[in-house]
């Protein structure tokens, strides 16, 4: 892999903002994705604020995600997470990740697809398997079979996903290498003569 120096890694930065113009990233794609890890170390790299739409639920809450789910059902949760998200999407300077089911949101994706360049972390089906398994928090999958369930989930929001601007594969590397696919996806795809007109007001 070749090592790309300090320099180069500043010059893509500055590139990146000057062609976002100050708009929102939103980050999608399924639950062990990615979208936090990589999330985090995009913010830096760009010296934007970080935000995890989930954790901005539960603050707004004072509840667990798995506690609104058990509470409220599925439909009182969404219902929060759309609110909480047009508000984060006011901030322009932010990286935002987002919940598995956010952009499967009618309203929320038209909203992000008006105010913000969205990225698919894009993960096979054992990758994300093997992270979720790790993990007891996913209201989702509390199933008798969570490998069906992570299919079904897979077959019925890819399809979707697959709407967002830009499309990165999460592999099992480092997560400043997905960083890194990122900021150079999205160089391609902001320099190219359709996204100003598909982001244009």
């Amino acid at each position: 892999m070749t090592r790309v120096s300090a320099a180069e890694k500043e010059s893509k930065r500055d590139e990146v903002l000057a062609l976002l113009a100050g708009r929102p990233l939103v980050l999608i794609g399924m639950m062990g994705a990615g979208k936090t890890t990589v999330g985090r170390r995009l913010a830096v790299r760009l010296r934007r604020r970080f935000a995890d739409s989930d954790e901005e639920v539960e603050k707004a809450a004072n509840m667990t995600i798995p506690e609104i789910f058990a509470a409220h059902g599925e439909a009182d949760f969404r219902a929060g997470e759309a609110r909480v998200i047009a508000r984060l999407l006011r901030d322009g300077g932010i990286v935002l990740g987002t919940g598995g089911g956010a952009f499967i949101n009618p309203e929320t994706r038209a909203l992000i697809k008006a105010s913000a360049v969205s990225v698919w972390i894009r993960a096979d089906f054992e990758l994300l398997f093997a992270r979720v398994s790790r993990r007891s928090n996913r209201p989702l999958l509390a199933t008798a079979d969570p490998r069906a369930t992570l299919e079904a989930l897979i077959d019925a929001r890819y399809p979707i996903y697959g709407e967002a601007d830009v499309t990165v594969r999460s592999k099992d590397v480092p997560q400043d290498n997905v960083a890194s696919d990122i900021i150079d996806a999205l160089i391609g795809h902001l320099k190219s003569p359709n996204a100003e007109a598909h982001h244009a007001r």
